[in-house]
C-alpha cells in the first residue's frame, strides 16, 4: 500500500452485464476495489476472467451496468461519451501489448499525438514530448521511425505518450506480452522508476511473474475480485 492514505480510485459494486439474445450474461460481479494515490497494482487473470471488461472500465472506454465508481474525485458512472472522453484524455494514459506506433512518424511525432488531440501548441507539444522520451530512456532514439526501433524501444515510445499528457493514471495491459523476457524486464524495471517516481500504476496481465513486480496483486477469476497473497501460486495460460 502506498505511504499516501489518499483514495483516488474507488469502484464498489461494480456490475457489467451484456445481452446474449433474451438473457443477459454477467461478466464482473459485484468487484469493489480501492487503490491509493501513488500505489502500484496488478489485476491477474485468465482469459475470459473479466479483466479486460474491468480494464475497459477503469480507463473510462465502457460504463458498468451498475455501481460506483469514483475516479481522481470524479463520478464516472453518469457520465456521458463526451464527458468520458475528456476524462480520458486528462486522467488516463494508456499502455497497450503492442506499441501501437504510428510507422511513417518518428518517435517525437508519435508522443505528440495526444497532445495534438488536447490542442497543445506545436512548440510545447514538441518539448514535452522530448521531455518524456529523454525520460523513458530514448534521447538518442528521438528521430527514429518503428523500424528503425526495437520491440522495447517501441513500447517505451507507447510509455512516453502515456506520460506526455501527464495523467493521474497509467492503465498498462499486458505490457510486455509482445516483448523477449530480458526486454520485459526492462520494461518491469521502468515501470518501477515510474511508480517510484509517484506514477499511480494499474497494470493488467495473466502472468504472474509480471504481476508480482507491482507492490499489490489483485486475482479476478470469473468476473470476482479477490487480493492475492504472498503464498499464491496461481498461473495462468
Amino acid at each position: 500500500m502506498s505511504e499516501n492514505n489518499e483514495i483516488f480510485f474507488r469502484m464498489r459494486d461494480i456490475v457489467k452485464t451484456y445481452p446474449l439474445g433474451d438473457e443477459e450474461t454477467v461478466i464482473l460481479k459485484g468487484i469493489s476495489l480501492n487503490i491509493f494515490r501513488g500505489e502500484y497494482i496488478s489485476v491477474l487473470g485468465p482469459s475470459g476472467s473479466g479483466k479486460s471488461t474491468l480494464m475497459n472500465i477503469i480507463g473510462c472506454l465502457d460504463k458498468a451496468t451498475s455501481g460506483e465508481y469514483i475516479l481522481h474525485g470524479s463520478a464516472i458512472d453518469d457520465l456521458d461519451e463526451k464527458e468520458l472522453a475528456q476524462i480520458r484524455s486528462r486522467e488516463v494514459g494508456f499502455i497497450f501489448q503492442n506499441s501501437q506506433m504510428l510507422p511513417k512518424l518518428d518517435a517525437l511525432k508519435n508522443v505528440e499525438l495526444p497532445l495534438i488531440y488536447a490542442g497543445v501548441r506545436p512548440r510545447e507539444r514538441a518539448n514535452r514530448a522530448e521531455e518524456m522520451l529523454v525520460k523513458v530512456g530514448l534521447k538518442d532514439r528521438i528521430h527514429h521511425t518503428p523500424n528503425m526501433l526495437s520491440g522495447g524501444q517501441q513500447q517505451r515510445v507507447a510509455i512516453a505518450r502515456a506520460l506526455v499528457t501527464h495523467p493521474t493514471l497509467l492503465l498498462a495491459d499486458e505490457p510486455t506480452g509482445a516483448l523477449d523476457q530480458t526486454t520485459g524486464q526492462q520494461i518491469m524495471d521502468l515501470f518501477q522508476e515510474l511508480n517510484d517516481d509517484g506514477h499511480t500504476i494499474i497494470m493488467i496481465t495473466h502472468d504472474l511473474k509480471v504481476a508480482r513486480h507491482a507492490k499489490r496483486v489483485v486475482n479476478i477469476i470469473d468476473g470476482e475480485l479477490t487480493e492475492a497473497s504472498d503464498s499464491e501460486e496461481v498461473t495462468f495460460a
